[in-house]
């Protein structure tokens, strides 16, 4: 479908102040376009340009990414451990997993080794995950490995510091195949660091931290010459030999590396950085070495090519031999800058506080549904689950339970049409939940660049229940962002799990459409900068209602939808803003909406509100007590209306509550009055009401005269009142469960 374009984004200078001061106190980033990634470099190569992969990123590189690549446990389930025994059960495990290390794990006995089986990643949560007094082991035919943002320390032998009489290593891998270890912390340990052995190939190293060792990463144990391995952004620092040393490699790839603090030990011969051994072909580009000995060096059998790196106080051999090999024949990367390599490593290597606490799942790469991966996230997840759906039509039901939180989900495409969820189901077939595309229960859940449709088609259908929802929440804190929703009647339902118990969802830049009662339940929800279209049915007197709040009596406040826009092609005077809900009969359910700094179209009808059947009271009755409270449009005609609302008038829905609000005596001075029907705009033609506050002129709509707009739709003065609900909003994103605060003029029971 074509999108409408939203309205501006434009704030007004004292609406925005209160949000960023906000925003600053509480730390918050901007909210992210779903999807979005800071800025790639971009790299000439000899392929042409490619975007180099930001350092954070989740997708190897270098030799690792090629024949297939290395996606560890992708497409697998997500745990998270946090002692011995629970890792070892999951990396010895059958099938892929997802493990997040969450704490120290000390590992038993000293010096053991926990075996890690093929398809997993393993993954330190921020910088807490450790192992401690052990480490891991790739035996022969392990394959496709993920080792990220672990500190892996101490299992050194006191007095044996040339690790002879344990084999106590960090991370040992033998004959393996596609293995990526990226953004540990590997120190002081009893034999290697990294052991890297018999013809293993497709390995990458890349931004971690070697220090406080003798022997720090060594490469071969074999006769054959078939290892390929890059080795990036590392920093090796109080480390003596193997830095690495690399013997019998096919190729070997060292780029942006960075070596100082050298162990001073006085050894003239096993004191070095890089050393080319027996029939390697060594490649280094743009390292950083300083105060090292023998900074790099090469059998004779073997090639070094060097080119770009800083030497600040070297000694001994600098060697070079014959070609090696171009790394770019084999794939692209980014090379930085040798001055800026200090810098870059000493921030970037090592764990990272955002690495492994939002866990990705790529839909459908590694999971062939949405639902697949929703199954994947743990019950009681502790950590946001990002959901990367790639553009494309994904026709299924999707059902996000209570025990899931903080999942979010975003669209990868252009825009939120190229990424859709969709089913057809109709509540004659499962009720109105059954029939919901989407179920959201959880708590904490976002969605991004995405659409929600259910497309069952009731008019080629006749049945009892043609109610047919894209989307259904019951969670707290839900929040959607460029996202649209597409259905007819009862397309979106902000609901709660019990009739007494509220539920808060925010919803900005988005579309949503449908016919009758198409956004409706309990939820408190805030519904800013959108776009809502009225479907045409057919009719030329009632094509439906926009709204069918349900809201409690004890909560103050339902529905608001601000700075948005209703468009229609229905005729004029064809729908309704909305009527109450109540659910099963319930009394109890008393809607509150307020329309806002919101454009209303010539569709809706000059009395916007009806009462679903209910009784209304007699007009001097609602006279008096709309009066009272200062309620805002859709009153009768010639009732007060507070600056810039249209609301449901307190006694359309049968009963008048208590509530601290202004009085139509308190706001009087920045109100707009109604004064009746004004015919047509005297410009644009389409129906309005004319305006008598100051400076008002009347027959002019909002867009010509900024008087009165469709409908009883005023422009407003007092920006005090939106602004206090964009805060509340804010509050929604920052997961303070704590109610709205208390405004004026947010509609009345």
């Amino acid at each position: 479908m074509k999108h409408v374009p939203l309205p501006g984004k434009r704030l007004c200078a004292r609406a925005v102040a209160p949000v960023a001061a906000l925003a600053a106190v509480l730390a918050l980033s901007p909210v992210q376009t779903a999807g979005a990634a800071a800025p790639a470099a971009v790299t000439a190569t000899a392929s042409g340009t490619v975007a180099a992969p930001h350092r954070l990123s989740g997708t190897a590189h270098g030799f690792a990414s090629l024949a297939g690549g290395t996606t560890g446990g992708a497409g697998g389930k997500v745990v998270t451990v946090t002692d011995h025994a629970s890792l070892a059960a999951y990396a010895a495990a059958e099938g892929p997993y997802i493990i997040r290390v969450k704490g120290s794990v000390d590992v038993a006995p000293y010096g053991a080794e926990i075996d890690v089986t093929s398809d997993k990643t393993i993954i330190g949560v921020g910088t807490s995950g450790e192992l401690v007094h052990g480490g891991l082991n790739l035996r022969p035919g392990t394959h496709n490995v993920i080792i990220r943002n672990l500190t892996i320390r101490d299992t050194y032998v006191e007095g044996d510091w040339d690790g002879k009489s344990q084999d106590f290593d960090a991370i040992q891998m033998d004959s393996v195949d596609h293995v990526w270890i990226d953004h540990n912390h590997l120190t002081h340990m009893g034999d290697g660091l990294i052991d890297l052995r018999k013809d293993s190939q497709y390995v990458t190293v890349s931004y971690n931290r070697f220090d406080n060792h003798n022997k720090a990463f060594g490469i071969g144990w074999t006769e054959n010459v078939k290892t390929q391995v890059t080795i990036d952004h590392n920093w090796f620092n109080g480390t003596k030999q193997r830095n690495p040393s690399a013997d019998n490699c096919a190729y070997a790839h060292l780029y942006n590396n960075y070596m100082s603090a050298q162990v001073q030990d006085g050894d003239p011969v096993w004191t070095y950085g890089n050393w080319s051994r027996g029939k390697t072909r060594m490649v280094i580009e743009n390292g950083y070495y300083q105060d090292v000995q023998y900074p790099f060096q090469a059998d004779t059998s073997a090639e070094l090519v060097q080119r770009g790196s800083i030497l600040k106080n070297t000694t001994g051999r600098h060697d070079t031999r014959g070609t090696a090999f171009d790394p770019r024949d084999f794939y692209d990367y980014r090379l930085d800058p040798a001055a800026a390599v200090p810098a870059l490593v000493r921030k970037f290597s090592g764990p990272q506080p955002a690495l492994g606490t939002n866990i990705e799942l790529d839909v459908p790469r590694d999971y062939p549904t949405v639902q697949a991966a929703v199954d994947a996230v743990p019950t009681g997840n502790d950590a946001t689950v990002t959901l990367k759906l790639a553009p494309g039509t994904y026709r299924e039901k999707v059902r996000i339970p209570a025990t899931k939180p903080l999942l979010a989900l975003r669209g990868t495409g252009r825009d939120r049409s190229q990424t859709k969820i969709v089913y057809d189901t109709p509540a004659e077939q499962g009720g109105s939940t059954g029939s919901a595309t989407v179920l959201i229960a959880a708590n904490d859940v976002t969605a991004g660049n995405l659409t929600f449709a259910n497309d069952f088609d009731e008019a080629a259908h006749e049945l009892k229940g043609e109610q047919a929802l894209a989307m259904k929440t019951t969670g707290d804190r839900i929040v959607f962002e460029n996202t649209a929703f597409l259905g007819n009647q009862d397309t979106l339902m902000t609901d709660t799990p019990k009739l007494n118990v509220n539920r808060r969802v925010y919803i900005r830049d988005s579309y949503i459409e449908g016919d009758v009662d198409f956004i409706y339940g309990r939820a408190t929800t805030v519904i800013e900068n959108s776009v809502i279209k009225a479907l045409y049915r057919g009719s030329t007197t009632n094509n439906g209602w926009i709204t069918a709040a349900s809201t409690w009596k004890d909560n103050p406040y339902g529905f608001l939808i601000t700075r948005s826009q209703v468009i229609s092609d229905a005729p004029a005077g064809s729908f309704h803003l909305g009527r109450p809900w109540h659910p099963g009969g319930e009394p109890n359910a008393i809607a509150q909406v307020l329309f806002r700094e919101t454009e209303l179209p010539a569709a809706i009808k000059a009395s916007p509100w009806t009462d679903a059947g209910l009784a209304v009271p007699d007009r001097e009755a609602t006279r008096a007590a709309v009066a009272a409270e200062g309620t805002c449009g859709g009153a009768p005609a010639g009732f007060p209306v507070a600056a810039g609302c249209s609301r449901m008038p307190s006694k359309v829905v049968g009963e008048l509550k208590d509530r601290p609000e202004r009085s139509a005596a308190d706001i009087e001075g920045d109100v707009d009055t109604v004064a009746g029907s004004g015919g047509v705009c005297a410009r644009c033609g389409r129906a309005v009401h004319q305006g008598t506050g100051p400076g008002h002129g009347p027959g002019l709509c909002h867009g010509h005269g900024r008087a009165v707009g469709h409908c009883g739709t005023v422009r407003t003065r007092s920006w005090d009142v939106w602004t206090t609900l964009l805060v509340a909003a804010v509050l929604v994103l920052v997961r303070v469960p704590v109610p709205f605060p208390s405004v004026v003029c947010l509609g009345a029971a």
